[in-house]
């Protein structure tokens, strides 16, 4: 007897999931935890200032009032840097059932915006870029946080040197007696294994149970005050930072838009551009560890 099987069945309906699995890391810690503020040329300046160090002051009965200098602030500055992408879908596309996704090009769009904000953290904090003015043939560069922060502990030469926990309060300490008071510890994800390993050192210990294994810190504290830990995939390898949120800006020139460029043929061209950076409002302010491996 001859029997169908479903090898030799015409039209057989195809099983495609509704759901696009994307695991690409679209976090950005960095700009979640600072506000952003509103500027309006390509090169903007901001003031930053200090008090004199304290000293002993006792005057006698009847003295003459003695003046001191008046310092003046400090100018700071920062170039806007413009930040985009574009792509092209042709009109058929839009017009065809597809899985996953009701329309490709809104699809595409929501891929793009999520690519562009880890390229502002990358400008932020993935880069140790100083400011470029630009040219007309020249693009313009924003000076990455990395350039903003004037206080600094040397892991070692080469970036040859891991994290330690001594780096880590002898930076602490001098953001301290700046007057700073960071309050976030940003690391990359290699560096997040060593700073569980604090957990371990001698005369600590582990949060252990018979069923779970806690070998994480996700709050650091130190004679100069309690720090959280971030994880940012997209920072600098080299560093570690600790920062007080409060104390930067990302600053907007323009907000990123999406704009429909001429037709020239059957498809539009979407292009998605801004033009942001950012400042720290005052150099002294937090800081970081370099040179580590």
């Amino acid at each position: 007897m001859t029997m169908l099987q479903s090898y030799a069945t015409v039209g057989l309906a195809e099983d495609v999931s509704q759901t696009i699995a994307n695991i690409s890391p679209t976090s950005t810690p960095f700009q979640s935890m600072i506000k952003s503020e509103k500027v309006s040329a390509r090169t903007f300046e901001f003031l930053e200032d200090s008090i004199r160090a304290a000293g002993t002051n006792a005057l006698v009965e009847g003295a003459d009032a003695a003046t001191t200098a008046i310092g003046q602030p400090t100018v700071r500055s920062n170039t806007t840097q413009i930040i985009g992408e574009a792509f092209k879908v042709a009109a058929t596309v839009d017009s065809v059932k597809t899985h996953g996704r009701a329309k490709e090009t809104a699809y595409a769009l929501a891929k793009t915006l999520k690519a562009i904000k880890l390229d502002v953290e990358k400008a932020l904090i993935g880069v140790d870029q100083a400011a470029v003015a630009g040219s007309a043939s020249a693009a313009r560069k924003m000076a990455s946080i990395s350039q903003q922060i004037s206080t600094t502990v040397d892991a070692g030469s080469n970036s040859t040197d891991a994290l330690t926990e001594a780096k880590l309060i002898e930076l602490h300490q001098t953001c301290y007696t700046n007057g700073s008071e960071p309050t976030v510890l940003m690391i990359k994800p290699a560096d997040a294994t060593i700073i569980s390993g604090f957990a371990t050192a001698t005369g600590r210990n582990r949060e252990i149970d018979a069923k779970t294994l806690v070998n994480v810190i996700d709050v650091i504290l130190t004679p100069f005050g309690e720090l959280r830990t971030v994880i940012n995939r997209n920072q600098l390898s080299t560093h570690a930072f600790l920062v007080d949120p409060s104390m930067f800006k990302q600053c907007v020139l323009r907000p990123f838009t999406r704009t429909l460029l001429a037709k020239n043929g059957d498809a539009d061209t979407h292009f998605v551009v801004g033009e942001v950076s950012n400042k720290h409002v005052n150099y002294s302010d937090s800081g970081m560890i370099t040179g580590l491996s």
